[in-house]
């Protein structure tokens, strides 16, 4: 890897660091005093994206890189809320991630430049995966904030509207009778503290 090449791996991945930052705005909107960011929300979109592709057959790693890369734009778009995007005519993201990655090593450039185009396209397996996996963490997240509170119906109505696969369309409804924290209630009454 040349000098240059170098450099610029080092700026892209400065520039994904952004994501822990930007807040999630449709958050902000929805009133949650301290929001996830769009980093939290794709750690978890590419873990349900492993899940939801062990369910459906599909390639689970795939899956899961797809759903690493599918918000990565938003460094140079941010996270535009859902009526924004009636009023805006953004960039594709195939086309932000291709300025995104100009000057890396071209091997590398084409890695993350086909995981944004199969995400982007829809026509895999993997990437229905993935793209159920966005939206059932959306629903998920909006579950975690309801039970705090703020009233995130929209959110859940919308993401469960969008859901695809099977497996997706399962694991929502069993989220949405599940409390988010029974999982750590179950594990304290299995194993006491030492």
């Amino acid at each position: 890897m040349a000098d240059e090449e170098l450099a610029r791996a080092v700026d892209f991945l400065y520039e994904v660091g952004l994501l822990k930052r930007y807040k999630r705005t449709g958050w902000v909107v929805a009133g949650v005093a301290a929001p996830e960011s769009i980093a939290d929300h794709s750690h978890r979109t590419a873990i349900t994206a492993a899940v939801i592709a062990s369910m459906e057959g599909a390639d689970v790693q795939r899956a899961a890189f797809l759903a690493l890369f599918h918000d990565t734009q938003e460094t140079r778009l941010t996270d535009i809320p859902y009526i924004g995007k009636r009023y805006l005519k953004a960039a594709p993201n195939t086309e932000v991630t291709a300025d995104q990655t100009a000057g890396l090593p071209e091997g590398l450039a084409e890695v993350i430049g086909d995981a944004v185009g199969e995400y982007e396209a829809k026509e895999s397996a993997a990437a229905a995966c993935a793209k159920d996996a966005d939206k059932l963490e959306c629903l998920m997240q909006a579950a975690e904030y309801r039970e705090q509170g703020t009233d995130t119906q929209a959110w859940i109505d919308s993401s469960l509207a969008s859901l695809k696969t099977a497996s997706g369309k399962r694991l929502a409804e069993e989220a949405l009778r599940t409390p988010s924290l029974r999982w750590m209630h179950e594990a304290r009454e299995a194993r006491p503290a030492l």
